[in-house]
């Protein structure tokens, strides 16, 4: 059996990520209240390292979260050749890029938003 992660370790981790950002915290800030190091936050948030059931409840509690939260999508998990929306919005930035398309009033400012980013990414559509 590997030791390494698998599939849910790092889907608890962008989870971990997800309602980091959601909370507008840094990972030092997360870090200092569960008591770890930031380098160990980016761990637990790449998948790099597997989180332990007592660590989980409290980055649970620190985020305000139930612990089921942290493993929403696992189904997702079993499968990681399938991208998940939260797995998308775990990525640097995505948030961000989310909240301020979120402010747009103008529906034609939106979907010009939405061209260019498919634009710059290569897709047509």
């Amino acid at each position: 059996m590997p030791r390494g992660p698998i599939p849910v370790d790092v889907l608890v981790g962008q989870n971990i990520r997800f309602h980091r950002l959601r909370k507008g915290w840094s990972q030092t800030q997360l870090a200092r209240t569960i008591g770890v190091s930031f380098q160990q936050v980016q761990k637990y948030e790449n998948g790099t390292n597997r989180v332990g059931a007592g660590m989980l409840a409290q980055i649970a509690g620190a985020l305000g979260v139930s612990l089921v939260v942290l493993f929403e999508g696992s189904v997702m998990a079993a499968n990681p050749d399938r991208q998940s929306v939260r797995a998308m919005l775990a990525r640097p930035h995505a948030l961000r890029l989310l909240q301020g398309f979120d402010r747009i009033g103008d529906e034609r400012i939106r979907v010009a938003v939405v061209r260019l980013v498919e634009r710059l990414a290569g897709g047509d559509e």
